[in-house]
C-alpha cells in the first residue's frame, strides 16, 4: 500500500470516528458546554465541517499554482459568528462527509509529484498537499478527543443537576 493510500485511508476514516463519538447522544448533550469560553461537541463537528471548507480551498488552491499565502481562518470568530450551537450535529457531520469524499476524489487522481506540491501557510511556510491532508487527519484526531472531554464533563452535569442548571440559564 502506498503512503497516498494510507493518507487517503485515514483521511476518509475520520468521519466514521466522528459518527461513533456521537453516537447516541441527545440534543442536551450535543450542546452542553463547560463553561461560555468552551465549545459543545455541536460546535467542535461546525469546526471542523468549516476546517473542511478551508482544507479543500487550500488543496485547491495550491494545485491552480497561484502562488499566494494560503488562508487562515479565526475558529472561535467563525463558531460564534455562525451561531453553531444553535445548528444541527447531523448537519456538520453531512457536510463533512460529502466534504471528505469530494476531496478523495481529487485527491485520488493526483500523482504522487502533484502530492508533494506545496503553497505558503499563514506563516509564511511552505506546506505541501501532503502535510495538509496528514495535518488535517491529526486535527481531527485532537477533536475526537476534546469531544470525549466534552462529553464527560456533560454526563458529570447531568449528575449535578444544579450545577448543570446553572450552567445552561448562563448560555
Amino acid at each position: 500500500m502506498s503512503s497516498v493510500s494510507v493518507e487517503l485511508d485515514g483521511y476518509l476514516n475520520t468521519h466514521g470516528q466522528l459518527v461513533q463519538a456521537v453516537e447516541g447522544l441527545s440534543d442536551e448533550q450535543l450542546r452542553w458546554k463547560a463553561e461560555l469560553s468552551s465549545w459543545s461537541v455541536t460546535e467542535v463537528l461546525a469546526h471542523l465541517a468549516d476546517h473542511s471548507i478551508v482544507v479543500s480551498f487550500r488543496i485547491r488552491d495550491i494545485l491552480a499554482d497561484t502562488k499566494v499565502q494560503l488562508p487562515a481562518f479565526q475558529q472561535d470568530a467563525w463558531v460564534s459568528g455562525q451561531h453553531s450551537n444553535q445548528g444541527q450535529a447531523g448537519d456538520s457531520l453531512e457536510l463533512f462527509r460529502s466534504l471528505l469524499q469530494y476531496n478523495s476524489l481529487l485527491l485520488g487522481r493526483l500523482s504522487p509529484a502533484e502530492w508533494d506540491k506545496s503553497g505558503i501557510n499563514f506563516k509564511g511556510e511552505p506546506v505541501r498537499i501532503t502535510d495538509i491532508v496528514r495535518s488535517f487527519t491529526a486535527h481531527v484526531q485532537n477533536h475526537l478527543a476534546q469531544i470525549e472531554r466534552v462529553k464527560l464533563g456533560a454526563q458529570a452535569g447531568q449528575a449535578n443537576p444544579a450545577n448543570h442548571a446553572s450552567q445552561q440559564a448562563a448560555l
